[in-house]
């Protein structure tokens, strides 16, 4: 279990040049308060950043450094794992990652990504992802685990099933299972090889027990066409290499492509979020005809005008997203055709290879061919070492033989592994294993919260949503409000399975501004009693910028302000 203790930061975003210090376990409950910009929101990004060197918003890290200050920006993590305390250090301009363990830095000698790697993989074993899925929830750039992309969601639920290794598996039997591929054809070709020999060394033997001088011009026909066979392979190898030439060619553009690919990724999601804000405003200009905050009503013209601005951005951003997922199809289709190419050219070198083996053993045969023409001249060849040469030859083709079936049996072996591998196979398996606990988990919460439907989750992480009189709803068929209540019930869950599976276990959970707008005051009772009750042991941080409703619910209240434009904690 991961046990935060500390996090501080000085000249980030709009902190100056003295640290903010926060303590992470102090106390089950924490309100964190302020106005809007005094820098609440601030100790997610520095926590995310600290540990994973991105802002939890998904600001630009050369934006994070505070404004007016432009150095010297800094973020220290302390927590504990098991019997060890460790110290995240990490800095902008100048740059700056060290991982201290008991007191001691962990070598730096490996590449700055292989370091992260060891901090996420060996150290806290979660990733961004998990992280935020588990331990934060926010009204801003977090996506819940609902708004997720299919094979997202599953990413997420393999991660805290700590299950991901299988995917990591399937990928190294992948490539074992081509080069085993490989293997078998070389075995093959090997055998038929050996094959060939035995056969050409009975039929030597054959000529030399009915030798005559007839066989030596023989001989020489064959050394004739052993070096017209080495010419055309030759020939073959160089028309090879020409179609290889020009296929890598069309390879050449595969980093840009995918570079394409990956910004048109991106431009995808941020486009969705903006799409997706539009909506909501959309929707909330649809369904209300007072302000909810002031209780005024809202101006007819202003309301039609926001709802048909609004309606004609959407449209807009879901053209936008049409037209760059058919332009994501497009970069699809052109790497899928480079990887075909790649196979190819692949395929065009294992071929000139088996052409240079030919040749270098055509060279053996002509070699002997030669030797066997000068003996059979002399007469002095004698049957009994081509006899020899032939048991040797059987034993070769015995060895080739057991070569073939051994790579062919592990084949079977790599085959069978790999299918278990799968998203088909055991993860499959284990999930199924999950599902009703996690479904039974989710329904509980909800029921907590005085929200009672029956939610389920498919082995697919597709929900199906039912209520007392079996009418069916998904997540976006409900309220703000009630989405909220769905998002706390999925995260209190994954934090529960990441318990039974001590995976993703920490003591860490920090609620962003989730009171001040979806939640009304009956359902922050009931979310306060949740707290109480199912986090009594966690340390629960809750941002919101509406303390005076707020501050007597808590034990411990922190306040930001903003003095002379630096974010401070207040006295």
């Amino acid at each position: 279990m991961i046990l935060f203790k500390k996090v501080r930061y000085k000249n980030f975003l709009s902190t100056g040049n003295q640290f903010i210090e926060i303590d992470l376990d102090k106390s089950n409950t924490t309100l964190v308060v302020g106005e809007n910009g005094a820098g609440k929101s601030t100790m997610l990004d520095a926590l995310c950043f600290g540990l994973f060197q991105r802002a939890f918003r998904g600001i630009k890290k050369d934006q994070l450094v505070n404004s007016i200050n432009e150095k010297d920006c800094l973020v220290e993590v302390e927590f504990t794992v098991g019997q060890k305390n460790y110290k995240i250090i990490r800095g902008i301009k100048p740059n700056k990652f060290e991982i201290w363990c008991n007191g001691d830095m962990l070598n730096q000698d490996a590449a700055q990504r292989d370091y992260q790697k060891h901090l996420e993989q060996q150290i806290l074993k979660l990733n961004f992802r998990s992280f935020t899925q588990v331990v934060i929830l926010g009204n801003a750039s977090f996506v819940p685990f609902m708004q997720l992309r299919a094979r997202h969601r599953r990413q997420v639920v393999e991660e805290i099933l700590d299950i991901e290794i299988f995917s990591k598996m399937n990928l190294l039997l992948r490539e074992k299972q081509k080069n085993q591929d490989e293997l078998i054809k070389q075995t093959d070709f090997n055998f038929q090889l050996v094959d060939n020999k035995i056969d050409d060394k009975r039929k030597y033997i054959d000529d030399i027990s009915n030798r005559s001088k007839d066989l030596a011009d023989s001989k020489k026909a064959d050394l004739d066409k052993s070096m017209t066979d080495i010419s055309n392979y030759e020939e073959d190898i160089k028309r090879v290499r020409t179609d290889i030439a020009k296929l890598q060619k069309l390879v050449l553009d595969a980093t840009k492509i995918t570079a394409k690919q990956n910004k048109l990724h991106s431009m995808e999601a941020k486009l969705e979020n903006t799409c997706n804000k539009h909506k909501k405003d959309l929707t909330f200009f649809e369904s209300h005809d007072d302000c909810p905050t002031c209780q005024q009503s809202i101006n007819a013209v202003f309301k039609t005008t926001m709802i048909n601005k609004k309606a004609e951005k959407v449209q807009e951003l879901e053209i936008a997203l049409g037209q760059i997922d058919k332009e994501i199809k497009t970069t699809q289709m052109k790497l899928d055709t480079i990887n075909k190419t790649m196979v190819s050219i692949r395929e065009k070198e294992l071929l000139i290879n088996r052409y240079e083996t030919s040749i270098e053993e055509i060279k053996k045969q002509t070699t002997r061919l030669g030797q066997e023409i000068a003996e059979l001249i002399d007469e002095k060849q004698s049957s009994a070492v081509a006899t020899g040469e032939l048991n040797q030859l059987h034993e070769q083709l015995l060895d080739a033989g057991k070569s073939k079936v051994k790579h062919k049996d592990e084949k079977v072996y790599i085959d069978t592994a790999r299918h278990l591998m799968q998203d088909t196979g055991i993860k499959t398996k284990i999930i199924n294993q999950y599902l009703p606990i996690m479904n039974q988990y989710i329904n509980k919460h909800l029921a907590d919260m005085d929200f009672f439907v029956n939610f389920t989750l498919d082995e697919e992480f597709n929900e199906t949503i039912k209520s007392r009189y079996r009418d069916e709803f998904n997540y976006h068929s409900f309220s703000e409000g009630e989405k909220l209540r769905i998002d706390l019930a999925i995260l209190f869950t994954w934090r529960e399975i990441a318990k039974l599976k001590n995976s993703t276990n920490t003591n860490l959970l920090i609620l962003d501004e989730i009171f001040d707008s979806s939640l009304d005051s009956s359902g922050t009772d009931e979310f306060m009693r949740i707290l109480h009750t199912n986090m009594s042991k966690e340390n629960v941080f809750v941002i919101s910028h509406k303390g005076d409703t707020l501050i007597d619910k808590f034990p411990r209240v922190m306040k930001f302000e903003k003095y002379k434009n630096f974010t401070r904690m207040a006295e």
